[in-house]
């Protein structure tokens, strides 16, 4: 299993990151992307703090530990700002809060961030057909989340993203221990979502290659 959206005490989490970490090795876990909630206000704090800790551990870990953040609630017109900053201050991975269907999420959000070329535009809600185009161009992953209540979309981005040729990726968002899902159960949230077993390997393959372009 790969999550490469979870997050941490540095944000609404409840585990420092050396504790989340090791209780996705304990699960058997490949890889992990710390990537907390950020605006403006607390990305230069938050983000250099991930990148010490994936340094200080990662030759103890049988994974591959990423930092990260996860843009949240910025206006639309400034995310380009907040995706080229976070990556001048050293986030292996850029995840932005989509429109998810239970949180006020400005509208433009989703587009924004397929046009500021993010990692990954978290469950995006009811994404457009014209959107999904735009992040298949820009090589944007959609998320397919096993978080409650994110994932009530989960069907309508697959549906979407499947004509439109953009790739999707599953996380778990995890906030605590226990959203850490297995292999078995991610596949199954999949599988509910209409993706077939065959588009559950690809979005396997599609977060082992996310991981490897970002090592080094």
């Amino acid at each position: 299993m790969i999550d490469l959206h979870t997050h941490t005490i540095f944000s609404d989490g409840v585990l420092v990151p050396a504790e989340l970490a090791r209780r996705a090795q304990a699960l058997n876990y490949k890889a992990l992307a710390f990537t907390d909630h950020v605006d403006f206000s607390n990305l230069d704090f938050v983000l250099p703090r991930l990148i010490s800790l994936c340094r200080a551990i990662a030759d103890e870990m049988a994974m591959v530990l990423l930092p990260g953040v996860e843009l949240t609630h910025i206006p639309p017109a400034l995310i380009g700002d907040g995706v080229k900053k976070a990556r001048d201050l050293g986030a292996k991975i850029v995840v932005v809060h989509g429109e998810t269907l239970v949180e006020p999420v400005a509208p433009g959000t989703n587009r924004a961030a397929i046009a500021a070329g993010c990692d990954i535009l978290a469950h995006p809600g009811l994404i457009t057909a014209e959107e999904a185009e735009m992040a298949a161009q820009n090589r944007v992953y959609l998320e397919i989340t096993t978080r409650p209540g994110h994932a009530l979309a989960n069907g309508h981005v697959a549906k979407i993203a499947a004509p439109a040729g953009a790739e999707l990726m599953l996380n778990n968002d995890a906030h605590t221990p226990g959203d850490l899902m297995s292999l078995q159960m991610a596949e199954k949230i999949a599988l509910g979502a209409g993706i077939s077993s065959e588009g559950w390997q690809q979005m396997r393959r599609n977060s082992q290659k996310l991981v490897e372009s970002k090592v080094g």
